[in-house]
């Protein structure tokens, strides 16, 4: 299983359309509205990797209001 953390920039006033869209996705298992450099972070949790950039890419990037995205991956010690 991979986990990613995607912080998600959001166009003005589109911050709770995003949110309510990413709601929708069983990828998504934890959503939270931030202050600060990134309106959203988003827990993700896929099969793998590539998956992992596939779901960013195509489902996240391609949102109405979403501007950018930066995405960091979970790592085991």
């Amino acid at each position: 299983m991979a986990v990613g953390f995607v912080l998600i920039n959001v166009a003005p006033t589109k911050e709770k359309k995003v949110y309510e869209a990413l709601s929708e996705f069983e990828e998504v298992r934890e959503l939270y509205p931030l202050f600060g450099e990134y309106d959203l972070i988003a827990k993700v949790e896929v099969k793998n990797v590539d998956e992992l950039s596939d779901f960013v890419v195509n489902k996240i990037r391609t949102l109405n209001g979403v501007v950018g995205t930066k995405t960091l991956t979970g790592a085991r010690f």
